[in-house]
């Protein structure tokens, strides 16, 4: 299928938004722009092969730029870096020096900082011979309180029928933290639902990471079992967010990394289905953690397509990553980069219907 990409935009200092469509043959669609290398659409069927958005975004890229969106920024389909998740205390130390980062929530650092890679112009073009576009970003030494200067790559594509792919590489000149991935908000129930309590989700993970009230580890994971987070099998949403857990009541729903029992590509990670539309998106990953986090913060301030507000549970975001504040955390899958060194991601989409 033949990419195409144009101009979509310019911010007020002028610098020019490109919107890439991605498209193939079973009739999913994805459109990405280099603003926060953010996918704005993914379009897909249900089983009655009606096509329609699965995920939260706007269609003008001047809707990305309301003073509402722009001071409570959800980070809506955005690329988080250079961390994605949270740091305790916005700090961290590397071979006995501490680096101050910047604190964007409360005491504590989140997503990379009050600007991170999910507000910058990113570089992209079509890649040759393939169905995807390719985007870069060089994040300068110093960048949010971040040592070291950082490349970084992200190669979105379709591949086959109805896989969405996402591939992070980075390096660096000097020592420092990476964790790159994707914060694509979804709801299968398409453009006219509003609420993801009607899904079912699946997460083949036998352990969680606890966290308290800032949304920050409190020790390492958990097991699952006999909590209200267990999602080893097919739960209702509806039923998950309305359990007595101290847990979800910490959160106000589910704002969880959970520990993957089998990353890689070979090994599916998690299943999100819609049964009224039968729409399923299945994920895989090479990152140890996924984080879901089930809108529960949205309070109806913000609007969405055809001025819908987006309210609490609207929709649900399936981030794969590394766990949070692994900077301070030994305990944790390491994410220091050292020069001479590739991060590298990969995480599948797969848009289908049963």
């Amino acid at each position: 299928m033949t990419v195409t990409v144009r101009e979509w935009g310019r911010l007020p200092t002028g610098e020019r938004i490109l919107m890439a469509r991605l498209a193939d043959a079973s009739g999913l669609e994805a459109r990405i722009m280099n603003y926060g290398a953010t996918v704005t659409s993914i379009r897909c069927r249900d089983r009655a092969e009606i096509v329609d958005e699965v995920v939260l975004g706007f269609d003008s890229f001047l809707d990305y730029l309301t003073p509402d969106l722009q001071a409570r920024w959800p980070y809506l389909g955005s690329t988080l870096g250079r961390y994605a998740n949270r740091i305790a205390g916005a700090s961290f130390v590397i071979d006995g020096t501490r680096y101050a980062l910047s604190a964007n929530d409360g005491r504590n650092h989140l997503h990379g900082g009050s600007r991170g890679f999910d507000r910058a112009v990113w570089t992209m073009h079509p890649i040759a011979g393939a169905n995807g576009v390719a985007l870069s970003l060089v994040s300068p030494d110093g960048e949010q309180g971040y040592p070291g200067h950082l490349d970084v790559h992200l190669d979105i594509l379709l591949e086959g029928l109805g896989e969405l792919v996402f591939r992070y590489r980075a390096c660096t000149n000097r020592p420092t933290h990476v964790n790159l991935t994707s914060h694509c908000y979804f709801n299968l129930g398409g453009s006219s639902s509003s609420n993801v309590a009607d899904h079912e989700l699946q997460i083949s993970a036998s352990r969680v990471i606890p966290v308290d009230g800032a949304a920050l580890p409190t020790g390492p994971p958990i097991e699952v079992a006999g909590s209200g987070l267990d999602l080893r099998n097919m739960s209702l949403l509806a039923h998950t967010l309305a359990r007595t857990d101290p847990q979800i009541a910490t959160a106000a729903g589910v704002n969880h990394c959970y520990a993957l029992d089998q990353p890689g590509i070979d090994h599916i990670a998690a299943i999100l289905w819609h049964p009224p539309s039968g729409r399923q998106l299945s994920l895989r990953t090479t990152a140890p953690g996924l984080q879901l986090y089930t809108a529960n913060h949205f309070d109806g301030t913000l609007r969405g397509r055809h001025g819908r507000p987006w309210l609490r549970h609207c929709a649900a975001a399936l981030e794969p990553q590394y766990f949070p504040d692994s900077p301070n955390r030994r305990d944790f899958p390491t994410t220091l980069l050292r020069p001479g060194d590739w991060f590298r991601s990969e995480t599948r989409m797969c848009f289908g219907t049963r």
